[in-house]
């Protein structure tokens, strides 16, 4: 992976939620997947002279995730693993961690407002967007790098004709349902308005968001900076 060439270093954050959501996912979890991001942008920051930290929120911003921008060729190892191994802390008892997320953010958004650099947000951005145009105003000077962070299971229906029981990913509450085609519909349809809500949101700001969807590919996202970065 390829970050871009540049004169000049500058510091890299990346910024990432950890909240309940983050640990779903149907063969990894999306915490596993940013994590794999995370121990690539490492060495591809070291090669150009890049320093690059660590920032982490769930309803709350996570002081014992924070890793400050380091030259180091280790970095994004430590960073991965911090990541691999977290929790969120009492995940299933904060049910207003759609309100909060943003909050949350905002919070750790502060400690980067007005400065420059190259800032990756990773998230599944499974909360209330209402704040998220003030982080990204917080954020401005910097160049940002949404990364939405979906896995397949949350992106398509099961079968239809089938009872499925399915989790709120952030409040861990379960129900049953009988899966029929309109349902698998509506269930797409939510998917793509969530998607188109976002891309909106991002563009107004001049943001092109980056997917993960079940992993992350290297080469997906060289060609990204290639073509809206470099």
């Amino acid at each position: 992976m390829r970050i871009q060439r540049q004169r000049v270093a500058v510091p890299v954050h990346v910024v990432v939620d950890v909240s309940a959501s983050m640990h779903f996912g149907a063969l990894r979890s999306k915490l596993q997947v940013a994590a794999d991001f995370v121990e690539a942008l490492g060495p591809s920051a070291f090669r150009v002279g890049d320093a690059v930290g660590l920032l982490a929120f769930d309803h709350e911003e996570r002081e014992d995730l924070f890793m400050p921008p380091r030259h180091s060729r280790g970095a994004g190892i430590a960073m991965a693993e911090a990541l691999r191994r977290c929790r969120s802390e009492n995940a299933w008892q904060h049910d207003t961690v759609r309100h909060n997320g943003a909050a949350a953010l905002q919070r750790v958004a502060t400690r980067l407002s007005g400065r420059q650099g190259l800032v990756f947000l990773v998230s599944d951005f499974h909360w209330d967007l209402g704040g998220l145009d003030a982080v990204l105003d917080l954020l401005a000077p910097a160049c940002v790098v949404p990364m939405i962070v979906w896995d397949p299971a949350e992106t398509e229906p099961p079968p239809a004709r089938a009872l499925v029981a399915v989790s709120d990913a952030e409040t861990g509450v379960r129900r049953s349902l009988w899966m029929r085609e309109p349902l698998r519909a509506q269930w797409r349809d939510a998917v793509a308005a969530r998607r188109d809500a976002l891309h909106a949101l991002f563009d107004a700001h001049g943001m092109a968001p980056f997917h993960l969807h079940g992993g992350f590919d290297a080469e997906a996202m060289t060609r990204y900076f290639l073509e809206t970065v470099a």
